[in-house]
């Protein structure tokens, strides 16, 4: 199965090309929000590399979210673009979720995005061998309350990855003294993980991979008009 694969529900705009779980394509640029200029002519280049089309493509798939509202938009958009036209099936994978495909420990993986002010998105998974198991549900808020959530499984080894793991790293190791942290581009959500848990999902028809995004909480914007209609 050839696999198109996008993220850019952060400053990082990922694309990927795999067939099954072997990798064809990947580039990442990095530190950059402009991903409405850069994401289609990465996805150009990419098929001007290797031997087959975007037509070729069996399945589309994307970041829903959570993380940057305009990324999340512009890469569902796009996903959701390419399966019209194509008339192909699309996958989208929450960023909590890819994260975790990061690394496979034995253990529990906790993902955690950071969302400003003390804040995150977060969730908690099991690896169950060649894919994860989410444990509750997707969270956001601040990350004091995020950690009391998670109070049940102090004693245990916990996985912390992504960049709210890392910016709260000194209050997680206070609450979880097992705690084990990684470093460079494990915090990362990229396009390869994303495929990999699609590529999981769509073999065994599991339901969860809607092209809806996944916020969890308002946009600036939202809340701002809020405000305004109250006053």
């Amino acid at each position: 199965m050839k696999i198109l694969s996008i993220d850019t529900s952060s400053n990082i705009c990922s694309v990927s090309i795999l067939e099954n779980n072997n990798i064809i394509y990947n580039k990442e640029l990095k530190n950059t929000l402009t991903h409405s200029e850069k994401l289609m002519p990465m996805i150009e280049e990419a098929f001007k590399d290797i031997d087959f089309n975007i037509s070729d493509i069996d399945l589309f798939v994307c970041s829903k979210g959570p993380g940057s509202f305009t990324g999340i938009r512009i890469g569902v958009a796009t996903i959701h673009a390419f399966c019209d036209y194509y008339n192909k099936p699309g996958i989208g994978i929450s960023s909590l979720e890819g994260l975790a495909y990061n690394i496979f420990p034995e253990n529990l993986v906790c993902t955690m995005i950071d969302a400003k002010n003390d804040n995150v998105y977060s969730a908690l998974f099991k690896c169950n061998n060649d894919h994860y198991e989410l444990l509750g549900s997707y969270k956001s808020g601040n990350i004091s309350d995020i950690l009391e959530d998670l109070s049940n499984y102090k004693n245990e080894k916990i996985h912390f990855i992504g960049s709210g793991a890392i910016v709260n790293k000194d209050k997680i190791q206070k609450s979880f003294e097992n705690a084990v942290f990684y470093n460079n581009d494990k915090n990362d959500s990229n396009s390869i993980s994303l495929a990999t848990s699609a590529l999981y999902k769509y073999n065994n028809n599991i339901d969860d991979v809607s092209l809806s995004p996944l916020y969890l909480k308002k946009s600036s914007a939202e809340i701002e008009l809020e405000k305004k209609k109250k006053n």
